[in-house]
C-alpha cells in the first residue's frame, strides 16, 4: 500500500470520538498560543518592554537591541528542539516550551503594531481566520488525499525562502510582491495539508502522553501557517503608519 492509499484508508475511516477530541486540543493549543502572541507583541510596544526589545537607529527608524533579536531568534531554535525531541518529549514539557515559544513569537511580531494600524491588523486577522478555518476544514474533511500536495508545498516553500533572501540584496518591489502572492498559495496549502497529516498521525492507541505531545506538534504546524499567513495577508492589506 502506498503513501497515498494509505492517507485514503485512514481518511474512510471515519472520525472517531478521539479524533475529534484530539483536534480540538490541537486548535486550543493554537488559540492560546495566538493569544499569548498577541498579548506578548502589544505588551512589547510598550514601556518597559519596549527599551528591552527596542532601540532608535542612525536612520531613525526603531530596529531590535540585542535582547531584541534573541528573542526573534530563539522561536526558530525552539522548533528544532520540539521537532527534534517530540517523540521522547513529556506533554508537560512540550507545552511549557511551546508557551515560552508562542510568547518569544510574540515579541519577534511586535514590530507590526509599528509599521500598521491597529484596524488594519484587526481586519488582516479576520481574513486569515476565515482563509485558514476554511482550508483547515477542508483538510479535515476531504476525501481526497492530499499527500501528493507534501513534496510541492515543500519545494515551494523553500524556493519561497531563498527568493525572499535574494530580494534582500536586490530589493525589487516587483520579485517580493510576486513572492508574496506565491507564499499566500503555499501556506494556504499548507493549512489543509497539515491539518490532514494530523489525522493520519492521530492514533487511538497512543498513551495520554503520547496523544498530548502530538496535540501540541500539531498546533505548532497550524500555529505557523496561520502567522505567516496572517504577515502576507497584513502586507497586502494592511495600512501602513
Amino acid at each position: 500500500m502506498d503513501l497515498n492509499q494509505k492517507t485514503e484508508a485512514l481518511i474512510n475511516t471515519g472520525e472517531s470520538e478521539g479524533l475529534r477530541s484530539f483536534f480540538g486540543k490541537v486548535y486550543n493549543y493554537m488559540a492560546g498560543g495566538l493569544a499569548v502572541s498577541g498579548i506578548a507583541a502589544y505588551l512589547s510596544t510598550k514601556e518597559p518592554l519596549f527599551s528591552l526589545f527596542y532601540k532608535a537607529g542612525s536612520d531613525g527608524y526603531m530596529t531590535f537591541t540585542l535582547l531584541g533579536w534573541v528573542a526573534v531568534l530563539a522561536p526558530l531554535v525552539m522548533i528544532f528542539m520540539m521537532y527534534s525531541a517530540a517523540a521522547r518529549m513529556h506533554a508537560s514539557r512540550a507545552a511549557a516550551i511551546f508557551w515560552v515559544f508562542s510568547a518569544l513569537m510574540g515579541v519577534s511580531l511586535s514590530n507590526i503594531f509599528l509599521l500598521y494600524s491597529g484596524n488594519s491588523i484587526f481586519q488582516a486577522f479576520l481574513v486569515t481566520a476565515g482563509a485558514f478555518f476554511g482550508m483547515s476544514i477542508y483538510g479535515y474533511t476531504t476525501k481526497k488525499s492530499l499527500a501528493s500536495w507534501g513534496s510541492f508545498l515543500f519545494m515551494g516553500l523553500i524556493g519561497v525562502i531563498l527568493a525572499m533572501i535574494v530580494n534582500i540584496f536586490l530589493k525589487s518591489s516587483m520579485l517580493g510582491f510576486a513572492v508574496s502572492i506565491i507564499a499566500v498559495f503555499v501556506f494556504v496549502g499548507l493549512t489543509a495539508y497539515d491539518t490532514q497529516r494530523l489525522k493520519m498521525i492521530y492514533n487511538e492507541n497512543d498513551m495520554q502522553g503520547a496523544k498530548d505531545s502530538k496535540a501540541i506538534m500539531g498546533a505548532v504546524a497550524l500555529y505557523l501557517d496561520f502567522i505567516n499567513l496572517f504577515r502576507l495577508i497584513l502586507y497586502f492589506i494592511g495600512d501602513r503608519r
